[in-house]
């Protein structure tokens, strides 16, 4: 049976995960040590158990206690967030978000970024 696609995540689940990808493995009290606004460890512990229902964590029991780590590597969570923000803000265009990216900012791109910018866009985006 195939797995669907991680679902989009709310911003602590996103914090989360960005805890979870640094750490790339912990319990949920080391989560919750981690996380801005102290939500209490129960709010944690239910969050952790969703982003395991949307596919994005998994966990190994340790004893008494869940240690989760992510169920997708970094860079392919970071290529589904870029894809769902290019398609939701941009209209599926990345000149779109090229030009939002460049906006009034043009000044502050050095030479050299400008020419990696270059190079990639030649080899069609794919870099080697």
């Amino acid at each position: 049976m195939r797995k669907s696609k991680p679902q989009a995540l709310a911003r602590r689940e996103r914090q989360i995960m960005d805890v979870l990808y640094k750490l790339e493995r912990a319990s949920v009290g080391q989560v919750l040590a981690t996380l801005p606004d102290r939500p209490n460890y129960s709010t944690v512990r239910a969050q952790l158990r969703v982003l395991e229902e949307k596919g994005h964590v998994r966990h190994e029991e340790h004893g008494l206690r869940y240690i989760y780590f992510p169920a997708v590597p970094r860079d392919v969570a970071r290529r589904s967030a870029l894809r769902h923000l290019v398609e939701t803000f941009f209209d599926g265009s990345v000149e779109n978000v090229v030009a939002a990216l460049l906006g009034g900012e043009v000044t502050r791109i050095s030479r050299k970024e400008l020419d990696r910018l270059a190079r990639l866009i030649t080899k069609g985006g794919k870099e080697s």
